[in-house]
C-alpha cells in the first residue's frame, strides 16, 4: 500500500514493495499524487515496472555526448550527424533529465526551431534525437519511453527544383576563378559535377586510383546508398579532369575539405548576385540536362545513381519548351 502525505505544500507519494526498490514523486495535488501511487503498484503487481530512478540524473546533454564519441563516427555521416549534436548539446533541451524530457519539452524545442529553420531542418533533428534515445534505451537500459514517438513532425517541405541557368553558370564559375586566396579547385569541381551529376560526397571523395580516364569511368567503392557503383564520364568530364594540376597522381582528386568548399560556393553565390542555390542543386541541374541526353530513364538512373524511379523524378525537371519541340 502507497502511502500519501503532504510535506512543504505538496503531495509526496512513496511506493514500498518487496523486491523493488522504493519511488517517490511529488505532487501539487492529493488525487495526481494517489493517480501515480496506483499506475506504479499496478506495473509491479504485472510485471511490466520498470525504475526510472537511475535515469532521473542523467541528462539529455550526457545521453548526446556519449552517443556522438561511441556511437556517431561509426557512421557514413559522422561529421554532418556529429554537428546536429553538437548543436542540441548547447540549446537548453539539452539541460533536461531523461525522465523530465517529455512529448510536451520536445514539441516546445520543435516549435521555437521552427521559428528559424525549415521544416526539413527539423524532421533531421526530430530523426536524430528519436534514434539516440532509441539506442540508449536498448544498448544503454536506459529505463525511459521514446518521448519523439508522441511528437508530431511537420510536413515534409516539397523537393527542390532549384536549377542553375546558363546565365548564372557563366557568373557563377566567373567568381569561382583562382583569383588572390580563391580555390584553385572550386572550378573544375562545379564543372565536374554539372557534367556527371555527381553528389558533393562521391566528387569529395573521388580518387585518381579510381579513374579510368581511357574507359571513360570512374568508380566510387561507396555511395550514399550504400553500394559501389561506377560513373560513365562525358569527353568533356574527362578533360576537366585531364586539366587539373595533379592529374595522373594519386589520392583524391580534390584535395579540398568539405567545410571549404561550402564556404567558397556561398561567397561566390553572393558575390555573382545568385539567390536561393544550394550545391547540392548542379545535381538537379546535372540530372535533368543529362535526360536529354538519356531518354532511357534506366540509363539515366544508372549514371546518376537513383536506385528507384521514384528517386529518380525528385531530380529530374525537364523543361516544358523541350517536351514541345519533341511533341512537333
Amino acid at each position: 500500500m502507497a502511502s500519501i502525505r503532504q510535506r512543504s505544500g505538496t503531495w509526496q507519494a512513496r511506493v514500498r514493495r518487496k523486491g523493488y526498490p522504493d519511488e517517490v514523486a511529488s505532487f501539487k495535488t492529493k488525487t495526481e499524487a494517489q493517480a501515480w501511487a496506483r499506475s506504479i503498484e499496478s506495473a509491479m503487481d504485472q510485471g511490466s515496472y520498470q525504475s526510472t530512478q537511475s535515469a532521473k540524473d542523467i541528462l539529455l546533454a550526457d545521453v548526446l555526448k556519449r552517443y556522438m564519441h561511441e556511437v556517431t563516427p561509426s557512421k557514413r555521416g559522422a561529421q554532418r550527424e556529429a554537428e546536429g549534436i553538437q548543436f542540441m548539446m548547447r540549446q537548453k533541451i539539452a539541460s533536461y533529465s531523461m525522465t523530465n524530457l517529455t512529448p510536451a519539452v520536445i514539441a516546445g524545442y520543435r516549435d521555437d526551431r521552427l521559428k528559424t529553420v525549415g521544416a526539413g531542418t527539423i524532421i533531421r533533428e526530430l530523426s536524430i534525437l528519436s534514434g539516440i534515445i532509441s539506442h540508449a534505451r536498448k544498448e544503454w537500459s536506459l529505463p525511459i519511453a521514446n518521448p519523439c514517438a508522441l511528437v508530431r513532425k511537420p510536413p515534409t517541405p516539397p523537393g527542390r527544383t532549384r536549377l542553375l541557368t546558363t546565365q548564372e553558370e557563366a557568373r557563377l564559375l566567373d567568381e569561382l576563378k583562382p583569383v588572390r586566396r580563391r580555390s584553385p579547385w572550386m572550378v573544375p569541381l562545379v564543372m565536374l559535377a554539372l557534367e556527371s551529376a555527381m553528389r558533393r560526397g562521391e566528387l569529395l571523395s573521388l580518387r585518381w586510383e579510381n579513374i579510368n580516364r581511357a574507359a571513360q569511368t570512374a568508380f566510387l567503392p561507396l555511395t550514399k546508398n550504400g553500394t559501389a557503383r561506377t560513373v560513365p564520364l562525358s569527353k568533356k568530364a574527362v578533360a576537366i579532369l585531364e586539366g587539373l594540376p595533379n592529374c595522373g597522381t594519386v589520392g583524391p582528386v580534390f584535395p579540398i575539405s568539405h567545410m571549404t568548399m561550402h564556404n567558397c560556393f556561398v561567397a561566390a553565390c553572393h558575390r555573382a548576385g545568385i539567390t536561393d542555390l544550394r550545391f547540392h542543386d548542379l545535381r538537379h541541374t546535372a540530372t535533368s540536362r543529362l535526360s536529354e541526353k538519356l531518354p532511357n530513364v534506366i540509363e539515366l538512373a544508372a549514371v546518376t545513381g537513383h536506385q528507384t524511379i521514384q528517386m529518380l523524378k525528385r531530380y529530374y525537371h525537364p523543361r516544358a519548351e523541350v517536351m514541345a519541340q519533341k511533341l512537333g
